[in-house]
């Protein structure tokens, strides 16, 4: 299954993608968690909520826990392993986790005797010194031999009587050993033994002295690892009694160990999660390829069986291909991607697959096209499958072949696949546009910048641009023109029909796209008139409530005043009726406001222009919808940013460059050097009114070349620029437009 796996992986472009993945794991794991999937998609986004410390690497333990369960005794190291395992799960309850997640590592509950196994080990899962008194003194006993030794090293480099045969005065460690190089002879003022000699024939010497000290100081050691092979031995005994725990908590880390890996990859690279459905569409939105270095975001709906995908040369066909069976892949193992979530829909398939590579191969006596057939003769047994295959026709005849494969993939369609197919030809794509079942999109070509434009236009069949790509990369324009003459002037006018269709098709999509955007904005008005006016209304209806209690305790407040007899009681009720009537504050007139047209005003959350006033309304403009609105529901919006005016004007007087050029090497120069003059032959070339010119600047190391398009991409008046054709510099020269 894992090399199945990563055979796919590699196909889709996806191996940096896995070892970016892999480096923020604890531990090497298969990607599939076990368990219930919708469990641990909501556990993901619950730890994405929170900032945590990662766990640090921690060795594969299984064959421990077999040793275990046969009574066996852990090395310390071991031990110490799943010591960092059990002071992790400590640290996490501490985090306090809400929902499932949170419910999930409380019921998590840590034996006495692992957690009092846990306590004696450091995060680094190293036995402390404190866990055994012996140990503290056993180390302080090491450090006063570690002294003697420096303290005996140095009065022998400063004894006079050796220092003639001491080569220098640095203590040199041979396997493991202090020794001091010396000269042949030194036998008669040093006793030792000679650990090895030097490229230069001097003696690497270990005195007498210090041989008995460092025997002294790894008999400490062994007394150290003595005591250190107890404790190994009572607590493996321990864990061999909570043996079903620890292999408990041992899976149980793996699960959090892959949850953690996704979470702080989607943090780092800003990506986010898809939970697959019952389903078997794929709808993705804002869908980036992780293989991709600023890529193009891509939006398809592939809702059918097949989506054939026809069109422009390197117009980023393979890519759109890779790209759905890698949004799938990503989802079915919870992996985070660069998409809207909100807005995709990913369905549930158990295998992937791409036929992309060419499959003929001298060892295995096998042509193109009959490793093709031997990849499909495997598909009619599949199901809840899903595979791309990039130039179907690759490889054989493509007349027979369009014959051919139109046939097998409507076999396929009424089995429970989906296909992601491209191809250059468009007689496959006729003969399958008729199947409901089969969706078309078509990469698009810029006809003005004469290059693709790496996006798709559903239901339609593209055209290759052959001739144009063939223009674009330097072959000689008559050999084109002849080229055109031998395709034939009728398939030429077929192309030229496509060709005109794709532009309208389009275009009418582009305008489509900007009404939808107008049917939102309007949607969103009246949805903030509707709520402006349920506003207004509850205002009124507490103000009317509010008089009209007020003005009824005035009215109540007199009604007393017929039961009293006393005069002076009476006119006093009367006075105080009088009084509550004087506070009661009646509703003003809002004085007109001065507005005007050209104004920036705001109306509750719309914003907008005055265009036009009239007695008691004006019409306002926000974001191309026209809305009349009562003056006095408007007031002036202040943030709004205002039109820079000047009170004089300021005439700038520009000299033309005495001499101009279209082109501008910059071979040889440093990045800053060749910026300063970039910034200058672009400033000319503008006075001049140049709408292209060419830079020459090299491939080399890349470096003059990165800086340039860095410096293209931010320049304001640049409209755009590409690399060169091969006649021209190719990728050593950029083509910019003004």
């Amino acid at each position: 299954m894992k090399n199945n796996l990563d055979e796919i992986f590699s196909k889709l472009d996806l191996n940096e993608y896995l070892d970016h993945l892999n480096s923020f794991l604890s531990r090497e794991k298969t990607l599939f968690i076990s368990g219930d999937r919708n469990i641990h998609y909501e556990n993901i986004l619950e730890l994405c909520k929170y900032d945590f410390d990662s766990p640090q690497k921690i060795q594969n333990l299984d064959d421990a826990l077999a040793r275990l369960g046969k009574q066996g005794i852990l090395h310390i190291t071991e031990i110490g392993e799943f010591s960092k395992i059990l002071n992790y799960f400590l640290y996490l309850k501490g985090l306090k986790f809400e929902n499932r997640l949170g419910e999930w590592i409380a019921k998590i509950d840590i034996f006495p005797t692992m957690l009092e196994l846990a306590k004696s080990f450091d995060k680094k899962g190293e036995l402390k010194d404190s866990v055994d008194e012996r140990f503290l003194q056993i180390k302080e006993s090491i450090s006063i031999k570690k002294k003697q030794i420096d303290a005996e090293l140095r009065r022998l480099i400063y004894t006079k009587s050796l220092s003639p045969y001491l080569v220098d005065t640095q203590v040199h460690f041979i396997n493991d050993s202090e020794t001091l190089l010396v000269r042949g002879g030194f036998n008669h003022f040093l006793k030792g033994v000679v650990i090895a000699r030097s490229s230069g024939g001097y003696f690497y010497v270990m005195p007498s002295s210090i041989e008995n000290l460092k025997k002294e100081q790894s008999e400490l050691i062994s007394k150290k690892e003595e005591i250190v092979f107890e404790y190994a031995k009572q607590f493996s005994a321990l864990m061999n009694k909570a043996l079903p725990f620890l292999k408990f908590i041992n899976n149980a880390f793996d699960v959090f160990d892959a949850y953690q890996a996704r979470v702080l990859m989607a943090k780092t690279y800003d990506f986010d999660f898809v939970l697959p459905d019952n389903s078997n569409d794929i709808r993705l939105k804002d869908f980036a390829h992780p293989a991709l270095k600023n890529p193009k975001s891509i939006s398809v709906d592939f809702s059918k069986k097949v989506l054939l995908i026809t069109g422009v040369n390197a117009g980023g066909k393979s890519m759109l291909l890779k790209s759905i069976i890698t949004s799938c892949l990503l989802a079915k193992y919870l992996m985070p991607m660069r998409i809207n979530p909100n807005e995709s829909k990913i369905g549930s398939f158990k295998e992937f697959d791409a036929i992309i590579e060419d499959p003929q191969n001298v060892k295995n006596d096998i042509s193109t096209f009959a490793g093709r057939m031997v990849n499909f003769s495997k598909l009619f047994s599949k199901k809840s499958f899903v595979i791309g295959v990039d130039e179907i026709e690759l490889g054989t005849d493509f007349e027979e072949a369009a014959s051919l494969y139109s046939v097998l993939i409507q076999k396929l369609i009424s089995q429970d696949i989906k296909m992601v197919i491209t191809t250059h030809h468009k007689r496959l794509a006729m003969l399958l546009s008729k199947n409901e079942n089969v969706e078309l999109v078509a990469a698009l070509y810029d006809e003005v910048l004469q290059r693709p434009k790496f996006e798709f236009l559903k239901g339609t069949i593209g055209k290759s641009y052959a001739f144009e790509t063939a223009l674009r990369y330097g072959i000689p324009s008559n050999l084109v023109s002849e080229s055109k003459k031998a395709y034939g002037e009728d398939k030429e006018n077929l192309n030229e029909i496509i060709t005109k269709t794709l532009n309208l098709q389009s275009e009418l999509k582009t305008k489509l796209d900007e009404t939808n955007k107008k049917e939102q904005k309007l949607d969103s008005l009246l949805a903030n008139l509707k709520e402006q006016k349920e506003k207004d209304e509850l205002k009124i209806s507490q103000t009317i409530s509010k008089l009209e209690h007020e003005y009824m305790m005035a009215i109540n407040k007199a009604k007393e005043s017929i039961n009293l007899k006393d005069i002076k009681e009476k006119h006093r009720v009367i006075n105080a009726a009088h009084e509550m009537k004087k506070y009661i504050q009646k509703p003003q007139n809002q004085k007109p406001k001065e507005l005007k047209v050209g104004d920036n005003i705001k109306y509750n959350k719309i914003k907008g222009v005055i265009i036009s006033i009239t007695k008691n309304d004006a019409m306002i403009q926000s974001d191309g919808i026209k809305l009349r609105v009562p003056l006095s529901f408007l007031s002036k919006n202040e943030n709004a940013q205002q039109p820079q005016t000047t009170k004089s004007q300021v005439k700038v007087k520009v000299q033309k460059p005495k001499t101009a050029n279209v082109v501008l090497d910059l071979h040889g120069l440093r990045a800053d050097e060749a910026i300063g003059k970039l910034d200058k032959f672009i400033s000319d070339s503008l006075i001049m009114g140049f709408d292209e010119v060419s830079v020459y600047h090299g491939i080399g190391t890349g470096k003059l070349a990165f800086a340039v398009k860095e410096f293209l991409k931010s320049h304001p008046s640049v409209k755009d620029f590409f690399d060169a054709p091969p006649n021209q510099g190719g990728f050593g020269a950029k083509i910019v437009r003004f």
